[in-house]
């Protein structure tokens, strides 16, 4: 009987604990979002288009909630922006701003990827930019890829099923020799 509590509460102490981690995670994710104004402030890079300047497995730090006036757009110079594909905005890209032209009410922005040799053939609509490259963290950017696959998701519920139940195995084990 005594085994059994001391089971139960091994094991609400570990729930306990990963809740907190939850919990923890998505507190600095929402703050995350707030500091940096966008939905999306953390990107993985997953093409080598921007080599030198970004390469693939690269996380970087997006600053959204710009002006578009607060975008420079210069070849080799320009910043570098995250946007939406015009062609797929399901699709985010991750290229410098070479240029922009405003017309009617809006800014477009011509991009291109530092080791592309020509611009990309579209126009970016100033609603379709996510935001700016405000910071980048080298290879972490793995992490965030890996995480969007099946696989990845899959390993992050088995981890978290394993700490789960990490001290319940071996006090079930404890009790079963304790009554042989």
């Amino acid at each position: 009987m005594k085994q059994s509590r001391l089971l139960k509460s091994e094991f609400v102490k570990t729930a306990i604990l990963l809740l907190i981690a939850v919990i923890s995670v998505a507190g600095f994710w929402l703050a995350l979002r707030a500091a940096l104004r966008t939905e999306y402030p953390l990107h993985a890079v997953i093409s080598g288009s921007m080599i030198p300047s970004l390469h693939v497995g690269d996380l970087v730090v997006v600053q959204g909630g710009l002006d578009p006036c607060e975008i420079y757009a210069a070849p080799e110079t320009g910043d570098i922006i995250v946007f939406r594909k015009p062609t797929d905005p399901s699709e985010f890209i991750v290229h410098r701003a070479v240029n922009k032209v405003y017309r009617g009410n809006s800014w477009f922005f011509k991009t291109k990827g530092d080791s592309n040799l020509s611009s990309d053939n579209w126009e970016v609509p100033d609603d379709y930019v996510i935001g700016k490259v405000v910071g980048r963290v080298p290879l972490l950017g793995y992490f965030k890829i890996f995480l969007g696959t099946p696989g990845g998701m899959a390993v992050i519920v088995a981890l978290i099923l394993i700490l789960l139940f990490m001290d319940y195995i071996p006090l079930k084990r404890k009790e079963a020799k304790t009554k042989n």
